[in-house]
């Protein structure tokens, strides 16, 4: 007997995902997971009552790997040989065309980041040689349970992971130096930390709602005024020039990694 969907790795995003799903209104019937970890089977099990947690694959219309890199042509063979209809990968660096070696189905790769844990993620997603429309659309099902979900050819996504993938951890480098820097001018840390996270949230959420961040920052620079004075030592520290290099650096090491 099989189930519509199985997840192989419980870890955070494997997690993640699951707990999207059955937030949106999915049945924990339709779910499986596929842990090697007993402490994780255990927690997963307490967590999610009623989802099949294993130590082996299931059979399953759909798997999702999110298992390590190393481990993904394995899991996609034993799937297939279970009677699999599509895969949907979470995997860095694995390309489509290595798990279609490993199994002969349509296959969607896909880079989520890490705040889809807490459903605000964005993830992009893109088609193998076998993958169509419907597959898309049932990768965009899953992922769209934790957060903005695009589409975008292979080879852009290493970009993608160089932006989106890497960039939560641009922003927490960004929100330990305003707290730092807080601290320095006087202030206590958790003065400090609060200030400089809500002041990234609401910020975000000016972005979402439609401005462009030039018209955003120019909104909130008088001339001759102390945001003026601040975005000069930015400039001049070239904090602008080293966000393009982290992004291209963490782009061509995506590359590095996918041509293994």
């Amino acid at each position: 007997m099989s189930v519509p969907l199985l997840l192989v790795g419980g870890g955070r995003m494997g997690e993640a995902l699951l707990g999207g799903m059955l937030a949106a209104g999915r049945p924990a019937q339709d779910f499986a997971v596929a842990e090697v970890s007993a402490a994780r089977r255990a927690a997963l099990t307490a967590t999610y009552p009623g989802v099949q947690v294993v130590e082996q694959p299931v059979a399953a219309e759909g798997v999702v790997l999110a298992t390590k890199p190393n481990d993904i042509a394995a899991v996609a063979a034993a799937a297939a040989q279970a009677g699999a209809q599509r895969l949907l990968s979470v995997a860095a660096g694995i390309t489509a065309a290595a798990i279609e070696a490993a199994a002969p189905l349509p296959v969607i790769r896909a880079m989520p980041n890490t705040p889809a844990l807490v459903g605000a993620g964005v993830t992009a997603i893109a088609p193998g040689a076998h993958a169509g429309e419907d597959d898309l659309a049932w990768a965009e099902a899953i992922l769209g349970a934790v957060g903005v979900v695009v589409r975008v050819k292979e080879a852009q996504l290493d970009a993608v992971t160089g932006v989106s993938g890497s960039g939560p951890a641009y922003v927490f480098l960004i929100a330990e130096a305003l707290s730092d820097a807080g601290v320095l001018a006087g202030l206590p840390r958790d003065l400090a930390n609060t200030l400089a996270f809500q002041t990234l949230l609401g910020s975000a959420q000016l972005l979402i709602d439609g401005d462009s961040p030039a018209n955003l920052r120019a909104a909130v620079t008088s001339p001759g005024g102390t945001t003026a004075a601040g975005l000069r030592e930015l400039e001049r520290g070239g904090v602008r020039s080293a966000f393009l290099e982290a992004v291209m650096a963490a782009t061509e090491r995506s590359r590095e990694l996918g041509s293994r």
